[in-house]
């Protein structure tokens, strides 16, 4: 592996940590929208914008809809905006399968919690990276995973590879986690490592915590394998690109 470099610690409470990196020419394969496409790139780490209150409150959202299905390998995932739940080894679409009784899993608040969050995490990625607010649209997949340490069944649950998100969803220009568990406490392994050509830098995921960056291969990254315990994440996506826009879900 090399040289491995900690980003964030789990005993960090950062305000804001920002290291700005050269971009990769991903982003000139794609229509350019100026004012919003990335020009300065990088990845940041915060413990500022999501209170650990807030970011056990979301976890519960993230339990009680993976209750209703999950996968039988290491990782499922839910997206509330798609519907798309791991159930064994495939998805279902957590509307459909389960109808009206939906509103007995999940709350008007709920979203409307879930909506804060991405606002406040969208206004944050805006700021660092000195682009308008107004120009990032919500993208696909936005979703929770939850991971665990039982062996993957397909290559669904092979969360572990490395990858560039620019290149596996063409509509991202900006990726951010909050992290709903804490590394080392709840889980072990499952940090979150940005692969660069000199070293590993990894970011110990803790409730609350939000890790952004920008989605080409400047950022390339991976996760390790749980090796114990139930690590909780959500995966909130961003585009530049008003055509690959996604709506907040709606109960």
């Amino acid at each position: 592996d090399g040289v491995t470099e900690v980003l964030a610690h789990r005993s960090d409470n950062l305000q804001d940590k920002f290291m700005e990196i050269p971009c990769s020419e991903d982003y000139d394969s794609h229509k350019r929208f100026e004012g919003c496409t990335p020009r300065k790139c990088g990845r940041g780490v915060t413990d500022a914008v999501i209170r650990r209150e807030e970011a056990e409150r979301i976890r519960r959202i993230a339990e009680r809809g993976l209750s209703l299905g999950g996968s039988d390998g290491g990782a499922s995932i839910l997206d509330l905006h798609s519907g798309a739940l791991s159930l064994g080894k495939h998805f279902v679409n957590v509307y459909r399968y389960f109808g009206d009784k939906i509103r007995d899993i999940f709350t008007e608040e709920d979203f409307a919690l879930y909506r804060d969050v991405r606002q406040r995490i969208q206004q944050r990625i805006a700021q660092v990276f000195g682009i308008s607010s107004s120009a990032l649209y919500l993208t696909k997949p936005t979703f929770f995973s939850r991971m665990n340490s039982t062996a993957a069944k397909t290559t669904h649950d092979e969360y572990w590879h490395p990858h560039v998100d620019k290149v596996t969803y063409g509509s991202f220009d900006y990726t951010s986690l909050l992290y709903l568990s804490d590394y080392s406490e709840d889980f072990g392994g499952g940090r979150f490592m940005f692969m660069d050509a000199d070293s590993n830098k990894t970011v110990e995921p803790r409730a609350g915590r939000v890790s952004f960056f920008t989605s080409g291969s400047e950022n390339l990254h991976r996760v390790e394998k749980v090796q114990w315990g139930t690590r909780f994440a959500i995966t909130i996506s961003f585009t530049c690109d008003p055509e690959h826009g996604i709506g907040d879900p709606v109960l």
